[in-house]
């Protein structure tokens, strides 16, 4: 009987033995659970209001007021090489155009002259136009290589254009989303310009340089911010290359600049230029993470002996 007994006892022990381990071990998952929910729950940072006559068309008469190194150097081409050239040509031919139909009319000149050739006159008129052709490209030349070999890209987004909305993605972040226009009532209580608000706009930090992928899954679009001096046209099947460099924060609109259809002049672009810790936040409150760093769903696990620390067993927890 003490034998039959002490078998019991021995098949009692280990039959309980897994049991009491499981549930020594059965807290350890909740922990390691507990800091994600932390991690997904990071607030986005407020909303930037966008600031008049920034970033938007307005009532003046030229560019928009440029915020990127190539759109400052752009517009100082615009408006101290072109726009004073242009004029002194259109005075010069104006002036040619008074005096032809001042002093050469019928009645100034009964008898019409018989000249056929002026070699200095002749001379004139193609060494000038060749020294206008000259004193353009020397800037033009110079802008477009500034603006065709960009500097290391900080940040890569793909933008792919869809009737009638955009697709922004991070490939290196893990961030993925679609922009669409605001209704109007919306866009008014939100204090942004109507048929330009989006309801969800594009991130990036301030001073980095953004290196912009664009396509498109249909048909022709063009992606621009004015304010950026950047364009670059949607061609489905082709990933087209463009950056941009933004040096203050706010809001900056654009629109699609190809007919891409019924809905063309419904695919505002809305770019929001934010402090690098915001942009941080930002990336972390859509769930996604800083090149380099592994994403929450990707963290290398804590080993056994720490698992009670939530900070070592989720990484995304400290971030």
């Amino acid at each position: 009987m003490k034998t039959l007994l002490k078998l019991f006892a021995v098949a009692a022990a280990f039959g309980m033995a897994p049991a009491a381990a499981s549930a020594a071990v059965a807290p350890a998952p909740a922990t390691a659970n507990a800091a994600a929910p932390a991690a997904a729950s990071v607030p986005a940072p407020p909303r930037t209001a966008p600031t008049p006559g920034i970033g938007q068309p307005t009532e003046r008469i030229g560019l928009q007021p440029q915020v990127s190194p190539i759109g400052e150097e752009a517009a100082w081409f615009h408006d101290i090489v072109l726009m004073p050239l242009i004029t002194a040509i259109s005075l010069v031919v104006l002036a040619l155009l008074l005096i032809v139909i001042v002093f050469y009319r019928r009645g100034a000149h009964p008898t019409p002259s018989r000249n056929t050739h002026n070699t200095t006159l002749e001379i004139v008129w193609t060494l000038l136009p060749v020294l206008i052709l000259v004193a353009i490209a020397v800037p033009s030349i110079r802008l477009l290589a500034h603006q065709y070999n960009p500097p290391r890209a900080d940040l890569t987004v793909k933008v792919t254009g869809n009737q009638w909305y955009w697709t922004y993605e991070y490939p290196d972040m893990g961030v993925q989303f679609d922009a669409n226009i605001l209704p109007d009532d919306q866009a008014l209580a939100r204090g942004e310009p109507r048929q330009l608000a989006a309801d969800e706009r594009l991130v990036v930090p301030r001073g980095a340089v953004v290196k912009v992928l664009v396509t498109s899954n249909d048909v022709v679009h063009s992606w621009g911010v004015p304010a950026f001096w950047v364009k670059m046209d949607a061609v489905p099947g082709r990933i087209n290359e463009t950056w941009f460099q933004a040096e203050r924060t706010g809001v900056f609109y654009g629109v699609c600049y190809e007919l891409c259809g019924a809905r063309h002049g419904y695919m505002p672009i809305a770019v929001e230029v934010v402090t690098p810790a915001q942009f941080r936040q930002w990336v972390a409150s859509r769930g996604g993470h800083l090149p380099g760093a592994p994403p929450a769903a990707a963290a290398v696990p804590a080993p056994a002996a720490a698992a009670a620390t939530p900070a070592t067993i989720n990484q995304s927890a400290t971030r």
